[in-house]
């Protein structure tokens, strides 16, 4: 490309002494940028005599194009530099299948970087980074990622809830024994196929429902079809307003810890590096 700059700058002084000129280099090392391009392309550009130099039909088509790819190599620099630099584009995150996982910390990073389009994925496998080509994943649970790079997030409870209405035709469990009494919603894994365990010890728990979503578990939960198992992120406005009421001091159960991962390459993008300042920042302001 660069000798093609010379060729095209030749082409527009009329001579390699005014290109040399033009270039701040001797007239020779004109010559000879334009001759290895000629050697290489396979063609002669120019028509070189004692007085003047002239446009092969070659060299004109050469001009023409060689012109129209600079335009496009400095085109292409520039949108390069412009992304470096500033946060736009897609931003591809995997999340785990349940509601309210950082959806205030999203809404609130679209606000401030409106050029960056978000695209969740969520999903309860562990995808690859970068296979993938996401970004940055948020996972639940600790674990040796290798070469990702993590930020610890807030964590949520898993908590055990039902509907007033359910309370009122079954009563409320005072004690974990008590629950073989009562229909309850489970969720099994679609990855691993088993149920997940309930924040309890040695209690038999009949299954009235399985399925592997939370919204739908949320769902049922509140039409009073028995007692769930949900995350507590997932249900903050439900408890806020008494729609679901938490059972046994499931609120007092494990911490389960989330994390965000990225890959640890030492080159982010913009937008990407823009998303972990504003997630730590958030965090850090939480845990303050």
């Amino acid at each position: 490309m660069s000798d093609l700059a010379v060729f095209i700058t030749v082409a527009e002084q009329g001579s390699f002494v005014g290109a040399g000129r033009r270039l701040g280099v001797s007239a020779s090392a004109v010559g000879k940028r334009v001759s290895r391009l000629e050697a290489e392309l396979g063609a002669r550009l120019l028509q070189r005599s004692t007085r003047a130099l002239a446009l092969t039909a070659e060299g004109e088509t050469v001009l023409c194009r060689g012109r129209r790819m600079l335009e496009e190599a400095a085109a292409m620099r520039a949108e390069l530099e412009r992304a470096g630099s500033l946060p736009e584009g897609v931003l591809r995150l995997s999340l785990p299948p349940i509601g309210g996982v950082m959806m205030a910390e999203l809404g609130a990073f679209q606000l401030r970087y409106p050029e960056v389009s978000l695209e969740l994925d969520y999903s309860e496998r562990n995808v690859d980074l970068i296979e993938e080509g996401f970004d940055a994943a948020i996972r639940v649970g600790a674990g040796d990622d290798g070469k990702l790079r993590s930020l610890v997030l807030p964590g949520f409870r898993r908590l055990i809830v039902a509907a007033p209405d359910y309370l009122a035709r079954h009563g409320r469990p005072d004690a974990p024994e008590q629950l073989a009494d009562h229909r309850l919603i489970h969720y099994r894994s679609p990855n691993s196929g088993k149920l997940e365990d309930w924040p309890l010890a040695d209690a038999e728990l009949p299954r009235a429902l399985v399925c592997n979503s939370v919204h739908a578990r949320l769902e049922f939960a509140l039409q009073g079809q028995g007692i769930a198992c949900l995350p507590d992120i997932s249900i903050r406005r439900e408890l806020d307003d008494g729609s679901l009421r938490p059972l046994l001091r499931s609120e007092n159960g494990e911490l389960i810890a989330q994390r965000l991962l990225w890959p640890s390459s030492r080159s982010l993008s913009a937008r990407l590096k823009a998303f972990l300042d504003f997630i730590h920042g958030q965090v850090s302001s939480d845990c303050g």
